[in-house]
């Protein structure tokens, strides 16, 4: 699928929301104790002579019944709502879900259920508040996601994406993450943020360049608590920590993996510069580190245009060992090997 709402459709027909146990039924077909499955071909257990749960077309319920209210009086030849959940949760059941299913999943099947209406046609974009569509080749963000106008969670990492029109986010959302996509310019996507989003993902994408940082300031995101720009081409650490300083909510900031976090005093100078960080680099701040550096960032000098690199070579195999080699006796004449080696670090 190209677009995310064609990954959501996608991502219905797999979770079955209309077949046996979920939906409204009739389900199945009889034929001698044996029940097939419409649409798939594959014989399932009989559970009553003819299920029928049409009578429950115009319930109306919370999908988040307690159990007592599943203890309704059903139409003969019907299951009960009990009967049909413990079929989704029952671990031995084939209509179980995968134990690394999403909390998501669970729920819109238990809501196809117990109150199937919910999810009725245009429905069910009022129930999701959660959605995580991953490495399914999305690319584009399109204005489709304003159908769910409950939408507080978006995970889209592992995708195509390198542009995200943000007029097309719900206004809802609290939670963007966009790891591991192709997004190399912010501009789209600070044109009209959602007000209420908490956390920014967009480690290991393609941003790079002074201009970025611009588009990082309390003015788009005023209550931006986490901010994960990892793994990126930033290089501007201080033109970057001017915007940062802005974000008057922001605790947790992730930026290693960018050229900028090679800079000696990478750490120190973002420690000063942002007193109410709590976490940096997945890394919590502790008081005696801050009190370490303290005075920090009133000495920008200390940023300079360049960078520190440790390599360490902890084996290398196939060479000969010179502690394996005798030491010559002094003015002893015999034969004397000499071993030279190159070693080249591209960067």
């Amino acid at each position: 699928p190209g677009s995310v709402s064609a990954a959501f459709q996608e991502y219905l027909q797999h979770l079955g929301l209309q077949n046996f146990p979920c939906g409204f039924g009739s389900w199945v077909g009889v034929w001698g104790g044996t029940a097939v499955g419409h649409g798939t071909g594959l014989p399932l257990p009989l559970l009553s002579p003819c299920p029928q749960n049409k009578s429950r077309l115009n319930a109306r319920r919370s999908p988040w019944a307690e159990p007592a209210g599943l203890e309704e009086a059903v139409p003969p030849g019907e299951e009960t709502p009990e009967a049909l959940l413990e079929l989704l949760k029952d671990q031995h059941s084939p209509w179980a879900l995968p134990p690394a299913c999403s909390p998501q999943d669970r729920l819109l099947r238990e809501v196809a259920a117990l109150a199937p209406e919910l999810l009725h046609g245009s429905r069910v974009f009022q129930v999701v508040k959660s959605l995580r569509i991953l490495d399914k080749g999305v690319e584009e963000v399109d204005k489709g996601l304003l159908r769910f106008q409950q939408l507080e969670e978006l995970v889209l990492s592992a995708n195509n994406i390198s542009k995200v029109t943000s007029a097309h986010l719900p206004r809802t959302l609290k939670f963007l993450e966009l790891c591991y996509n192709a997004v190399d310019d912010l501009q789209d996507l600070c044109a009209q943020p959602p007000p209420e989003l908490q956390h920014l993902g967009l480690g290991y994408n393609r941003l790079c360049g002074p201009s970025q940082g611009k588009h990082l300031t309390m003015d788009f995101w005023p209550n931006l608590v986490s901010l994960d720009l990892g793994f990126n081409s930033l290089t501007d650490l201080l033109g970057l920590v001017s915007q940062l300083s802005t974000l008057q909510n922001l605790h947790i900031l992730v930026l290693q993996g960018n050229p900028l976090a090679l800079i000696p005093t990478y750490r120190g100078f973002l420690v000063d510069s942002l007193p109410k960080l709590s976490i940096l680099d997945d890394i919590h701040i502790r008081p005696e580190e801050r009190q370490q550096f303290h005075g920090v960032s009133r000495q920008p000098e200390l940023i300079r245009s360049e960078a520190r690199v440790v390599v360490s070579i902890g084996e290398m195999n196939g060479l000969p060992n010179p502690k394996a080699f005798q030491q010559l006796e002094a003015g002893s004449e015999g034969l004397v090997v000499t071993y030279s080696y190159c070693v080249t670090y591209e960067f």
